[in-house]
């Protein structure tokens, strides 16, 4: 049997909702895998719900380590060398901490810049390459790029070993009449994580009959504007924060989920059921390109491609219907693009591979 690692897994939160869920649910799976995992983050205020465990010391293997002491060298002086550093999404490893790994470290650590996730084919290209470092502390070392994706030659998608067993073993019936009591034998249940889409009012004018699940934060907040828009709105339940299994087991027993950025994303993909994402918009529109390769892996049929072009504010127009002629081409396309991904391996067994052949690299 391999060693057990050591990470330091390095985060600056800008929604706390998606890089700070990644982030711990990725800690949550090294955790179980067997390794050791330090936490840096400059807001950590998240995971008083995110991870309720942790403040009760029932995370073991997880060490949460503010942002600022990274930052300061002289608190550094007694922590112990890590196998692995890894900055995720673009975020850079304070260079005193740089510095005090070069100056301690009898070799470099294995250092991986985690980047964000895209069905773009560039992803393939750049998945697994090295970035040499040319200044500072760490010149003469190396990082490597690791792109998490949808195919198998990228770094594929975070997956907890236990999740079909857990999927198998939810009872949706029980669920529903614990946080739907009201739900109707002929209403569909609705799901909704977003920012602000401006097509929400005629989404809710079109759904009447359906009973919608409002997360709190954002999404509660959009749907308050919203409802003074109509003349008749269906019936909204606002729900309170859940930890990540809670957030699962939502999307397991909604007919139809609304999501948004990256860590629902990939949750909805996993939950086999029809989904509608909302990207993150960047100025440049470059999360146009992003939405359409991904609705080209997914082989998405035409109605949901218009359905997020015009929920992602790319198109305008009506939405589309959502009957249930409609729905159903949609959990077929969902059921056969979760299918694909199961075959392929999973982010973590991917990260360690990648970490590994990196240490024999290193070591020649």
């Amino acid at each position: 049997m391999r060693p057990a690692l050591t990470f330091d897994l390095f985060c600056t939160v800008i929604d706390n909702h998606g890089d700070l869920g990644v982030c711990w649910r990725l800690s949550r799976q090294l955790r179980e895998a067997g390794h050791k995992v330090r936490l840096w983050l400059d807001d950590a205020s998240a995971l008083a719900w995110m991870a309720p465990g942790l403040a009760l010391g029932q995370e073991p293997g997880i060490e949460l380590r503010p942002w600022q002491e990274a930052e300061q060298l002289a608190r550094l002086r007694s922590l112990s060398p890590a196998d692995v550093w890894i900055e995720a999404f673009a975020c850079r490893i304070p260079e005193a901490f740089v510095a005090h790994g070069a100056a301690t470290q009898r070799r470099q650590p294995v250092w991986i810049n985690l980047e964000y996730l895209s069905a773009e084919a560039w992803v393939e290209r750049n998945h697994a390459l090295p970035s040499p470092i040319l200044s500072g502390p760490a010149r003469g070392w190396s990082k490597r790029f690791f792109y998490p994706g949808f195919t198998t030659k990228t770094g594929g998608l975070l997956r907890e070993s236990d999740l079909l067993a857990r999927q198998q073993a939810f009872d949706s019936s029980v669920w529903r009449k614990a946080h739907a009591p009201e739900l109707q034998d002929r209403s569909r249940l609705i799901s909704l994580f977003c920012y602000e889409p401006a097509a929400l009012p005629h989404l809710l004018q079109q759904t009447v009959e359906d009973q919608w699940l409002v997360t709190p934060g954002r999404p509660w907040a959009a749907l308050q504007m919203a409802l003074p828009m109509l003349t008749q709105a269906p019936p909204c339940t606002a729900l309170p924060y859940t930890d990540q299994n809670g957030f699962d087991e939502m999307l397991w027993a909604c007919d139809l989920n609304f999501v948004r950025g990256e860590d629902s994303w990939v949750r909805a993909l996993w939950a086999g059921k029809p989904f509608v994402w909302q990207i993150y918009p960047q100025q440049d529109q470059a999360h146009h390109a992003k939405l359409e390769a991904f609705l080209d892996w997914m082989e998405a049929p035409p109605s949901w491609r218009q359905f997020h072009r015009c929920w992602n504010a790319i198109e305008t127009g009506p939405l589309p219907s959502l009957d249930a002629q409609t729905l159903a081409s949609w959990a077929q396309c969902a059921a056969s693009a979760r299918q694909r991904l199961l075959d392929q391996d999973d982010l973590l067994t991917q990260l360690i591979g990648m970490v590994r052949a990196e240490q024999a690299h290193l070591a020649d």
